[in-house]
C-alpha cells in the first residue's frame, strides 16, 4: 500500500471588497465577498514543503482588491471571469481556477423624497452569487458560468396544499388543502455560454421565479420548485439547468380555541426549526456537460 496526495487547491476566502464609483457627484457602489482556488500541480508543497510553484494566497488577496480597479465589478460576472482568466494564463503552475462572488445590495437613502447622491442602506433581500471556473491554458481553455442567488424569503398566504402523502405509523400530520407556504430560496443556473448580458440576465431570472412561485397553486413545494425551474428554462435558451434548494418555513395555526378566540388561518407560529429541505434539479434533456461547474466541494 502506498499513501498519495488526492485532489486539491488553495486559495484566498472571503475577501470583503467595496468598490466606490466617484466618476460624477452621484457615487455608485458594489460590495463583494471574493473567494479564489486555483488548481495545479501543487504535489511538492504537500508532500516536501516546496513552495516554488506556490502562488501565495497573500498575492491572491490583493490581486482581488486590484481588478475591482482594474476591471470593475459593475456586474460579478465578468470581473470573475477576468480574475480566474488572470490566474490562469499568467501563472505558470497554474492549470485551473475557481472564483466565487457574492454581492450585497445597497440602496440609496431618501433624503426629502429625494435619492441622496452619496449615502445608503443596506438591502435586506437575496444575495447575489456567480462561481466562475476556468479550466486549461490557450486555446484549450474553457470557462463555465454558474450564477444564482440565495436568502431570498418568500410567502404565500394561501394557494398551497399538502395532502394525498403516504403514512405510517408514526405520522401524526394531518392533510391540508389551504396553508401558508414559506421558503428561503437558494436557486443557482448553469449558463451554456459567457455571451450574456449578465444585469438583464439575472433580474429576469429573479423575475421569472418569484412569478411562478406567486402563480404556481402548489400541491406541493416539490411542484412548485419545478415549475420555478421549468419557467426559466423555458425562457432563457442560455441556461442549461436550474438547481434549487428550499427549506419549507412551517407555519402551524395556533390553538386561540383556550382563549374562546376563533383562529380561521389568521394566526400562525412560525416555526424555523426543524425544517423540511426540498432540493431538486431541472435541466434540459440535450443540456451539455457540466464540466469542472459541476464541482462545488472544496477539493474540486
Amino acid at each position: 500500500m502506498s499513501i498519495v496526495l488526492g485532489r486539491n487547491q488553495y486559495g484566498k476566502a472571503e475577501n470583503h471588497v467595496v468598490r466606490i464609483y466617484r466618476d460624477s457627484a452621484r457615487h455608485e457602489i458594489r460590495d463583494i465577498t471574493v473567494s479564489s482556488a486555483l488548481r495545479g500541480d501543487f504535489t511538492d508543497a504537500h508532500i516536501t514543503g516546496d513552495q516554488a510553484r506556490v502562488l501565495p494566497t497573500d498575492t491572491q488577496k490583493n490581486t482581488v482588491y486590484a481588478y475591482a480597479k482594474k476591471v470593475g465589478v459593475e456586474q460579478i460576472e465578468p470581473y470573475a471571469l477576468a480574475l480566474g482568466r488572470h490566474f490562469v494564463d499568467d501563472t505558470a503552475p497554474v492549470e485551473g481556477a475557481r472564483i466565487e462572488v457574492d454581492e450585497h445590495a445597497w440602496e440609496r437613502i431618501s433624503v426629502g423624497g429625494e435619492p441622496h447622491d452619496h449615502s445608503f442602506v443596506r438591502k435586506g433581500q437575496e444575495i447575489r452569487n456567480t462561481v466562475v471556473t476556468i479550466d486549461g491554458k490557450g486555446d484549450n481553455q474553457s470557462a463555465w458560468v454558474v450564477s444564482g442567488l440565495r436568502e431570498l424569503v418568500v410567502l404565500k398566504s394561501t394557494g398551497s396544499e399538502f395532502a394525498g402523502f403516504l403514512t405510517d405509523g408514526y405520522t401524526t400530520l394531518q392533510e391540508t388543502r389551504d396553508r401558508v407556504m414559506a421558503t428561503t430560496l437558494s436557486v443557482r443556473w448553469r449558463y451554456t455560454t459567457t455571451d450574456v448580458d449578465w444585469g438583464k440576465a439575472y433580474a429576469g431570472i429573479r423575475r421569472i421565479l418569484v412569478e411562478q412561485f406567486a402563480s404556481v397553486h402548489s400541491l406541493a413545494l416539490q411542484q412548485t420548485l419545478f415549475e420555478m425551474g421549468k419557467g426559466v428554462l423555458e425562457a432563457r435558451d442560455d441556461v442549461a439547468e436550474v438547481q434549487l434548494s428550499a427549506p419549507n418555513i412551517h407555519h402551524f395555526a395556533y390553538d386561540l380555541e383556550r382563549f374562546g378566540l376563533e383562529n380561521n388561518n389568521e394566526v400562525f407560529h412560525a416555526d424555523d426549526r426543524p425544517y423540511g429541505l426540498i432540493q431538486a434539479t431541472v435541466q434540459r434533456d440535450d443540456a451539455p456537460a457540466a464540466g469542472r461547474a459541476g464541482e462545488t466541494s472544496w477539493s474540486s
